[in-house]
């Protein structure tokens, strides 16, 4: 039995006036979802506990099996994670994004947490351009993908673990006074933003990127062997480094594939051939898509529909026309990135559980949405169970 988690990051919406109030779930063209609907376990998962932000982080590392109250440090130490960044145990992480604000002052407005969603390698040449000038023994900038980056710095722990940035992508078009008084508590931290922005400013290589933005801050990240603890041999794939940095602390295997962005248009055909090899010989996969987040973030109803659709057509129909052994296949969300808000919330998320022997002819139900799971008695309350659930529905 095969074990496969199909991860749409944000999917979950709300009703919106513009489709008739139908969610973009809803809304989307889904044959595969909604044929795997009819004969499915629908439900509800509360991914994030309570008085955890409603991150992917923290969600997607309890969908994993594993409890965000005993091993999240911060978003930072899992992306560095992802890049097998040695770091000691007092050393602070910062996952620090690129992004474009009027000014980095009390004044100061969040105008695009992704500086104009900047590429890898033209991200590349400012932060190594950055290091170059501001590097020091107290900070230092590793490059990652697009507008996310690292800052490390050596036994900060002690110094400023207790500050609280806000997400960038939580405050689109709102005044950034709160962080830059955040970022004021520790001076050295300050005057080095204060120095990038001067440097970065009206730069001619992106202009859009003209801050850094560091949040999401902790110790390096350590996790239990998930093969060790559930006897299976597991990979992730993902265009993010999130994903790649969970997997890489429990021991998953990587999956890279080249041409995967993290947008609506990524690498669908390779991410479903590299899904398929690794089922061959594999037992767990958690084949993870960003593209419904970033349509969320930026508030592109249209996107967010497309990427939907696209997962339906170019991942699920064509993985389940491959599986020729028998699979149980849990589809969902980590979060919901709602349209209208534009950042994530804590509401518990739609799941779908398919397991090709079994088929629950009698609790399905004729399409898979936000309506349909609220509506069942289905409910998972602590997202690092939902695994376990999983897993009893596949061997039961």
């Amino acid at each position: 039995m095969k074990i496969i988690f199909l991860i749409e990051d944000g999917m979950g919406d709300f009703p919106l006036p513009e489709l008739n109030n139908k969610t973009p779930l809803e809304a989307a063209n889904t044959p595969y979802l909604d044929s795997l609907a009819l004969h499915s376990l629908i439900g509800r998962c509360q991914t994030i506990p309570q008085g955890f932000p409603p991150g992917s982080d923290v969600a997607n590392m309890a969908l994993l099996g594993y409890d965000p109250v005993k091993y999240h440090t911060g978003r930072g130490p899992i992306e560095a994670a992802a890049q097998n960044i040695i770091t000691q145990k007092n050393d602070l992480i910062w996952r620090c994004n690129l992004v474009e604000i009027t000014d980095f002052s009390s004044q100061g407005k969040m105008l695009d947490y992704s500086a104009g969603h900047i590429d890898t390698n033209t991200a590349k040449k400012l932060i190594g351009w950055l290091n170059s000038k501001l590097s020091s023994s107290e900070f230092k900038l590793i490059p990652g993908v697009q507008y996310r980056h690292l800052l490390i710095q050596p036994q900060g722990y002690q110094k400023i673990s207790n500050l609280s940035p806000r997400p960038p992508h939580d405050i689109l078009s709102q005044n950034i006074s709160q962080d830059i008084k955040t970022y004021k508590q520790y001076p050295p931290l300050y005057n080095f933003l204060k120095d990038a922005f001067k440097l970065l400013n009206h730069n001619p290589i992106w202009p859009k990127a003209n801050s850094l933005w560091p949040w999401g801050q902790g110790k390096p990240l350590t996790l239990p062997d998930f093969t060790q603890k559930t006897g299976l041999k597991g990979a992730v794939i993902s265009a993010v480094d999130l994903i790649k940095g969970l997997g890489q602390a429990a021991n998953l295997e990587v999956i890279e594939v080249k041409g995967a962005t993290g947008l609506v248009n990524t690498n669908y055909q390779g991410k479903l051939e590299a899904a398929i090899n690794f089922l061959k010989t594999g037992d767990f996969l958690f084949l993870h898509l960003e593209g419904p987040d970033e349509a969320g973030h930026i508030g592109s109803i249209r996107d967010k529909i497309q990427a939907i659709e696209k997962f339906d057509k170019y991942i699920l129909g064509p993985l389940l026309k491959n599986l020729n052994q028998s699979f149980t296949v849990a589809i969902l969300c980590d979060h919901f990135t709602p349209i209208t808000l534009r950042t994530h919330i804590a509401d518990p998320v739609p799941f779908l559980i398919y397991n090709s022997q079994k088929k629950f002819k009698d609790k399905g139900q004729k399409t898979f949405s936000e309506k349909s799971a609220q509506q069942s008695p289905l409910f998972i309350r602590k997202g690092e169970n939902f695994l376990n659930f999983v897993l009893e529905q596949a061997n039961a």
